[in-house]
């Protein structure tokens, strides 16, 4: 452990150099990238700087008792190596979960897409609360939703809805929740009042920036045409629709919300780097996953993790079988509970990978 922390030291004492170089402040987004990763350390000095001070006091009260005769010296000295001694544990627990690597996409933007699964228009109406309770989430913390590419159904449900979430630690925090969330309610659209199960999908990606990807212009297809959908002038007038093929990966995004070609190709843009990352990152996680495998967020995005059950007013995360009765809130957007509960999961479980 100390030797980790000598390395993150020096690492801080990198950064303070780098940060005050003229090529650093010259590039915005290094900048933001490197501030970020200092003042993550930064905030952490206080518990690394306790940590070696109490080993160095208790090195040097242990040498000490060996070689003072004076009794009551000698006694204080044991008053304070039992007081250290006492600290030692709680301050090394704490030390050791700060060691932990993190994401460094946990302080991106988070880029969120929902999609209706099984059950035809109660798939929708599920998918359009999910989009509402993740956006009252987000309001609560104070980020902001911009909306990317969007289709609608019947009676407010949503087929697809993709957007881009914009805050402080939003993909950290949400990263949880990409998985199959599955409803048992009594439809709107029921007339027997028998209970339904529907499914909707949730992917969560970092957004990606140019820094993390550069796509070649050759790499890509672009095609316009006219957008479809219900009302607005510009449906079926104009090519205003966006659909982009990256040609190595065979990713495919559309886009058709704006009127303007120009803002429907750098929406599509957005989401395509985004899927681009993410699926090199997911290459690169499988190559290391021989060490270590999550249960909490294992990339598989058919896995059923959580499920709704309005009746009995329950919510269960199936992953860490962990269960609320408080449905009602949670799906007004009370989430706090549910996430924190899967990030001590997964602490728990990178610190036991630490350990071995």
């Amino acid at each position: 452990m100390i030797e980790k922390i000598n390395s993150i030291l020096k690492r801080y004492n990198e950064l303070e150099a780098e940060l005050s170089s003229k090529d650093i402040s010259s590039n915005p987004k290094l900048l933001e990238k490197l501030g970020r990763e200092y003042n993550d350390i930064k905030k952490n000095l206080p518990y690394f700087n306790k940590y070696l001070e109490i080993l160095k006091n208790l090195k040097q009260n242990k040498e000490l008792i060996k070689t003072e005769t004076d009794f009551e010296l000698k006694e204080l000295i044991k008053e304070e190596l039992q007081v250290l001694e006492q600290e030692l544990p709680q301050i090394e627990e704490k030390v050791k979960s700060l060691l932990i690597p993190k994401d460094p996409n946990d302080y991106k933007n988070a880029i969120m897409e929902i999609r209706a699964g099984t059950g035809g228009i109660e798939a929708g109406i599920f998918a359009a609360d999910l989009f509402r309770m993740y956006s009252h989430y987000a309001e609560n913390k104070g980020w902001i939703i911009e909306i990317l590419s969007s289709s609608y159904g019947d009676i407010g449900a949503i087929k697809e809805i993709i957007y881009i979430v914009k805050g402080e630690n939003v993909y950290g925090t949400l990263k949880y929740e990409s998985g199959v969330h599955r409803v048992q309610r009594v439809p709107k659209t029921e007339a027997q009042g028998r209970i339904h199960t529907s499914a909707a999908s949730v992917v969560v990606l970092p957004e990606a920036d140019d820094i993390d990807i550069n796509i070649a212009p050759e790499e890509l297809r672009i095609d316009v045409f006219r957008a479809g959908g219900k009302g607005g002038q510009h449906v079926n007038k104009t090519e205003s629709a966006v659909r982009i093929v990256h040609l190595p990966t065979g990713i495919t995004v559309s886009c058709q919300d704006e009127k303007s070609q120009i803002k429907n190709k750098a929406k599509a843009m957005k989401i395509l780097q985004s899927r681009i990352f993410e699926l090199k990152q997911r290459e690169q996680s499988t190559k290391e996953s021989q060490t270590r495998k999550s249960m909490i967020g294992t990339g598989d995005r058919s896995e059923k993790i959580r499920t709704y059950n309005f009746p009995q007013n329950r919510v269960t995360d199936h992953r860490i079988n962990f269960t609320l009765y408080k449905l009602d809130a949670v799906i007004n957007g009370d989430l706090d509970e549910l996430i924190s509960a899967l990030e001590t999961a997964d602490l728990n479980e990178r610190i036991k990978h630490y350990e071995t």
